[in-house]
């Protein structure tokens, strides 16, 4: 399958055609209103997409996994072989121009979302994006702006996990009567001292995918899911690793980006939060926890996968009765997934299901790139507390 010339693939995508809507509309009905999605960037090797999407889609009976696609020839077929794809394609954009796909996953490095993200959008096809939706704010904004009524999901997940909104439902309800306090720990194993050259992009600032936008970003948003939007903000942020050691090529690269966080915050719901985020931390010590005190109860949220809140599952405690969570959609492993990311389809399943639904009656429930945008704010204001010791 080959690639067009970058002239003839930008002049296709810069619109959607009528014809290819009416193809798309046509794939869908006789299909049985099965949503056929198409990965871009399902690699076999060290895949965060093979670990978290392909389980996640296989689990769910109104999504098939109808293609993929990589840079290269090779790998693309490969991942198409071993994810049991359809089809698959060594140009990304000719996945995007595929008229029987109904939703494009981009599943990349930061840098290269916008113009993929853009160009699904232009296509008029549903798109779920990995998180940090762009390398900058102002990305996040063009490409929220142009997402229009397109159904679309952006991957902070854990906010979905259904730990986390029984959670939000209980305080919500005022089950705990006032809120006085709520206390967050939270940890990853990446960001460290010690990092591999494919991810040394993370440490460099303006590929705007490091610490704060990944790892905050993804516990600033479970914040406010369960205590609701964030209205002020003290922070405080270290470079505690300057110089990380590149341990595949024994080079040393410098880091440009902060590496540990603390900050505490108020919410919409009048709490005072106080936060610790913490990288390089070694596995076994891995946690996550968030507890939030009331006049009339307390309820906790505990996780302990090494990658952070957003994978692996969480568990909910407190002295107040409720309903136990609902079961995950998806529990699965990618097939060529290294054990320590066990339990990543699991946020992932919740927000397939939730955009499943949206597509299906036509509702905009799912978390979106609006929801992206905010969050790539929230985090910036972050950032200006932290720079300027100016309550944002």
């Amino acid at each position: 399958m080959k690639s067009d010339s970058a002239t003839s693939r930008t002049a296709r995508h810069r619109a959607s055609t009528a014809e290819d809507r009416a193809a798309d509309e046509w794939s869908s009905t006789m299909a049985g209103n099965l949503i056929r999605v198409g990965i871009i960037g399902a690699d076999t090797r060290a895949s965060w997409a093979g670990a978290s999407h392909i389980p996640a889609l296989a689990a769910q009976s109104q999504l098939v996994l109808a293609a993929v696609a990589t840079r290269r020839e090779e790998s693309a077929r490969d991942a198409a072989e071993l994810f049991g794809a359809e089809r698959w394609y060594a140009d990304p954009y000719e996945l995007i121009d595929d008229p029987s796909i109904d939703l494009v996953t981009v599943a990349v490095k930061v840098p290269a979302h916008r113009e993929l993200v853009l160009a699904a959008l232009a296509a008029g096809k549903a798109v779920y994006s990995e998180s940090p939706l762009g390398a900058s704010v102002t990305e996040a904004e063009e490409m929220a702006a142009a997402a229009g009524s397109l159904h679309t999901a952006i991957g902070l997940q854990g906010g979905l996990n259904p730990s986390v909104r029984r959670a939000a439902e209980i305080i919500a309800q005022g089950r705990l009567g006032r809120l006085l306090s709520a206390r967050v720990t939270a940890t990853t194993f990446g960001n460290g001292p010690e990092s591999v050259s494919a991810y040394e992009y993370f440490d460099k600032a303006d590929a705007g995918a490091g610490f704060m936008t990944i790892a905050v970003g993804h516990v600033l948003d479970v914040i406010e899911t369960v205590l609701g939007d964030i209205t002020e903000i003290d922070a405080r942020t270290e470079l505690l690793w300057p110089e990380v050691k590149l341990v595949d090529t024994g080079t040393t690269t410098t880091r440009e980006v902060p590496d540990h966080l603390d900050a505490i915050l108020k919410t919409s719901s009048g709490t005072p939060v106080g936060v610790q985020v913490l990288a390089g931390m070694p596995v076994p010590d891995a946690r996550f926890s968030l507890e939030v005190r009331g006049a009339d109860g307390w309820l906790k949220l505990t996780g302990d996968h090494p990658a952070g809140v957003q994978v692996g599952d969480l568990t909910l405690t407190s002295n107040v009765d409720f309903e136990a969570p609902d079961r995950p959609v998806a529990t699965g492993t990618g097939p060529a997934a290294a054990e320590i990311w066990t339990g990543a389809s699991i946020n992932v399943g919740e927000v397939y299901a939730s955009l499943a639904r949206d597509i299906a009656n036509g509702t905009h429930h799912t978390p979106g790139f609006a929801h992206a945008a905010h969050n790539s704010r929230l985090v910036a204001r972050v950032e200006q507390a932290a720079r300027t010791g100016v309550r944002q």
